[in-house]
């Protein structure tokens, strides 16, 4: 059985972690983001053994383990009932964060709609990497420089994901608004796809 899934994709600083907390706390919605799956690595298995291998060399981990990453952690949500895929929808934001992933994803989601949160005005996003970094105390990520990096990453190899799903399910919202208008705008589309699936 493929879950029934949303993503909730943009850029850095778009405000994908708020949205997708705030969504989670809803009962039959399940948030699953792609950092807090790093962060909660065991890597006494097998799977965390190969993430370390290339983490700690500060290479790119390959798309196959960081899916089976995901994988696992999903199968610990459900096997503790935090999870119940009958019932819950998945919310995702963080992956799939390129088009391998994503197709690696395909025979074990079923992508509902995309709320593709977007900022044209980069110094807006950069603006607001630098202030989460120093409220989060996550200084090397104040560094202009590294924010710009990460937002040309996420243009290079990131954004391209949204044309591997139709269009049709992509649905643009201004991250620029306030974030209870985002919340309004992206439950509006939610209400809108669970009374066509009924």
């Amino acid at each position: 059985m493929k879950y029934q899934t949303y993503l909730i994709f943009g850029a850095p600083g778009s405000g994908k972690g708020t949205q997708g907390r705030t969504l989670g706390t809803i009962p039959r919605f399940f948030h699953c983001a792609c950092g807090d799956v790093f962060r909660s690595i065991d890597t006494r298995t097998e799977i965390g053994q190969a993430f370390l291998e290339y983490s700690s060399k500060g290479q790119l981990v390959p798309d196959e383990i960081t899916v089976r990453l995901w994988q696992a952690r999903i199968k610990d949500a459900v096997g503790m009932h935090i999870f119940k895929p009958d019932i819950d929808c998945l919310i995702l934001d963080g992956i799939p964060r390129n088009v391998g992933q994503a197709r690696l994803m395909d025979e074990m989601i079923e992508v509902r709609q995309i709320f593709h949160l977007t900022c044209p005005d980069r110094s807006k996003l950069v603006e607001r990497l630098k202030k989460r970094a120093l409220k989060d105390n996550r200084l090397d990520d104040a560094n202009e420089e590294v924010i710009r990096r990460r937002l040309a990453t996420y243009e290079e190899e990131t954004k391209p994901v949204l044309e591997h799903y139709p269009r049709e399910i992509v649905k643009d919202i201004d991250a620029t608004q306030l974030p209870v208008l985002v919340f309004q705008e992206i439950v509006k589309y939610v209400c809108q796809d669970q009374h066509a699936a009924v």
